[in-house]
């Protein structure tokens, strides 16, 4: 029903094991059984489903615009010794610094793979807007005693 990534694009048919479509496809909305009833109805609804996916991506693309039009965020978090935090700097705390300064982000869109900052200095941050929409930010963290 649609895009869901490392998964598939809308109107594929997929397999998934059984507790994933139940807890979480189907509940959500993202997918149903592909019986022949339901592939009959999403036929039938397919253009508006499109449509709605190509307005989201439209969306993306100029959020995508306007966090590329920043320039550095700065966050001030307290700090030790040798530029060690008390504590660690978060996706909330990422989002919330970029909402601030002017775009709206989720803290669920902000992508950490080694997870937390820890350390003052400069960071680049990825920002997963859409389907193979994502964007670079540049982070300052910046200490206080």
């Amino acid at each position: 029903m649609e895009n869901i990534e490392n998964l598939g694009s809308l109107g594929d048919k997929v397999t998934v094991k059984a507790g994933f479509a139940r807890n979480f496809l189907v509940p959500g909305g993202k997918a149903k059984p592909a019986t022949a009833a339901n592939l009959e109805a999403f036929e039938k609804q397919r253009a508006e489903l499109e449509k709605i996916a190509a307005e989201a991506l439209t969306a993306a693309t100029t959020r995508k615009d306007a966090i590329d039009a920043l320039e550095s965020i700065s966050i001030t978090a307290k700090v030790g010794s040798e530029g060690k935090l008390f504590g660690s700097i978060g996706t909330a705390d990422i989002a919330d610094a970029i909402t601030a300064a002017g775009c709206a982000v989720e803290k669920r869109e902000v992508r950490l793979p080694e997870g937390a900052i820890r350390e003052t200095g400069e960071q680049n941050i990825d920002i997963h807007l859409y389907t193979d929409v994502d964007v670079t930010v540049s982070i300052n963290i910046v200490g206080e005693e």
